[in-house]
């Protein structure tokens, strides 16, 4: 039975004596095992009804260590990355009870599919995958479950929260008036810059002297006063008497320190503070060019898709869409095949229909096979890292979409922004209401 956010305090309490006596008794047997079993599988965390070991805790910063490597990110000290991984790990612990609660998983076919997407976005196979990770010191059966978790957890917070998640055209209206300008395709920016230069090796308090000089001034820019004024009175860098004006950039030649809010910061947004060996730097997006809107060919296609597993071969699947397809030429109908024989579950209720599809909105090798189809017909069998296909495509419009797509953006946007403040509560509110004890640190 489903247990409401309400219903889950008045469960704790009717079970917590019989719970802290099992996990007394765990800690008990955990206690009288050998030395090195009871150093890797020490009970650091209670969750409920259930426990995070060291072992779990080890694997899992395994995990996070090389990809802060790859990301250039300092590792952390061992005892607040443990920390932080271990916050991590309980998140995930409470979303997985809940989501067993709730009756959510994720089969091995959605976990398949999930893994050659990721394979195909990298150019790789599933195999060059496994080999890429376990040369960066990650075993892809770890690497495999975190995958599983992570699309448990996307479940759950779709189904408890985003889903839930409304924009009204109001709302629309109102970002687009305000901060269009963050979601317009970039051609060039004219960027302004003041610098608080540092010296070679500055001390402790020259450090700090900047950081409170730069945050008042960046304090003062957003209270409205005038950039270029200020950048003639107080910045140090070359371009102080041109009011901090760096000129116009092509998008790929932004320096690299502000190319990340070359493209995120809207007409007369003032930055936080930037730290580089120079000093700390304010930069103001002064204007935006927008590239030239550009009609796109659309087309409106459906499809059936078969996978391949390890009971289908690639040659069972052209086979049996090579069928399906003499079937439909013969007079069959499309809806009703898809509905019965396509492995897509999302497109295959609706009768294989995909909708009106943009320009990159499909994997290459499928937007090339549908490309090459003429209004009307039927594809032959073609493969894609998600398995085999047929397409129909039942016609082509091209379509001045530059409205439609800002307004489409704007949505996103404020569904992402309104769904992560609504996710942030709800894994509070989780969290509060659990039974937690953290043992990390202590001695077991």
């Amino acid at each position: 039975m489903a247990i409401s956010p309400i219903d889950r305090p008045q469960r704790q309490r009717a079970q917590a004596r019989p719970r802290l006596a099992a996990l007394v008794l765990l800690s008990t047997v955990l206690s009288c095992a050998p030395a090195a079993a009871q150093e890797l599988d020490a009970i650091i965390a209670v969750v409920n009804d259930d426990v995070v070991v060291q072992s779990e805790l080890d694997k899992e910063i395994g995990l996070v260590i090389p990809q802060l490597n790859q990301q250039g990110t300092a590792v952390p000290p061992r005892t607040q990355l443990e920390k932080q991984v271990l916050d991590r790990l309980i998140l995930n612990r409470l979303q997985q009870q809940r989501a067993k609660d709730l009756g959510i998983t994720v089969d091995d076919a959605a976990l398949t599919e999930a893994m050659d997407s990721i394979a195909a976005r990298n150019n790789l196979s599933l195999e060059e995958l496994k080999a890429t990770l376990e040369a960066g010191g990650i075993r892809f059966e770890d690497f495999r479950n975190d995958t599983r978790t992570q699309i448990l957890t996307s479940r759950l917070q779709s189904q408890e929260v985003t889903r839930k998640v409304q924009v009204t055209e109001r709302e629309i209206d109102f970002f687009l008036a305000r901060e269009a300008s963050r979601l317009i395709e970039r051609e060039q920016v004219r960027l302004q810059h003041i610098l608080i230069a540092l010296g070679e090796s500055p001390s402790a308090q020259q450090i700090k002297s900047a950081e409170d000089k730069v945050n008042r001034l960046v304090a003062k820019l957003r209270a409205g006063a005038d950039f270029a004024e200020v950048a003639v009175r107080e910045s140090d860098g070359r371009n102080a008497l041109e009011g901090g004006d760096l000129g116009w950039f092509e998008m790929g030649a932004v320096p690299a320190l502000v190319s990340d809010l070359a493209y995120t910061l809207a007409e007369g947004e003032v930055s936080d503070p930037l730290r580089s060996a120079s000093g700390f730097h304010i930069i103001r997006m002064r204007e935006i060019k927008a590239a030239t809107p550009e009609n796109v060919t659309q087309t409106n296609v459906r499809h059936i898709l078969i996978r391949t597993n390890e009971l289908i071969s690639d040659d069972d699947a052209k086979q049996r869409l090579s069928q399906l397809r003499e079937r439909l030429q013969g007079g069959d109908d499309f809806p009703t095949l898809a509905r019965a024989h396509s492995d897509d579950t999302g497109s295959a209720l609706k009768g294989g229909d995909l909708g009106w599809v943009n320009p990159g909105d499909t994997v290459p090798d499928f937007e090339e096979k549908m490309s090459a189809v003429p209004a009307n017909g039927i594809s032959e069998p073609f493969k894609t890292p998600f398995g085999w296909h047929i397409v129909q495509v039942l016609e082509r419009r091209s379509q001045d979409t530059s409205v439609d797509i800002m307004r489409i953006k704007a949505r996103e946007a404020l569904q992402r922004r309104k769904g992560e403040e609504a996710t942030e509560e709800w894994l509070r509110q989780l969290r509060d209401e659990a039974y937690l004890e953290i043992r990390l640190g202590r001695e077991q």
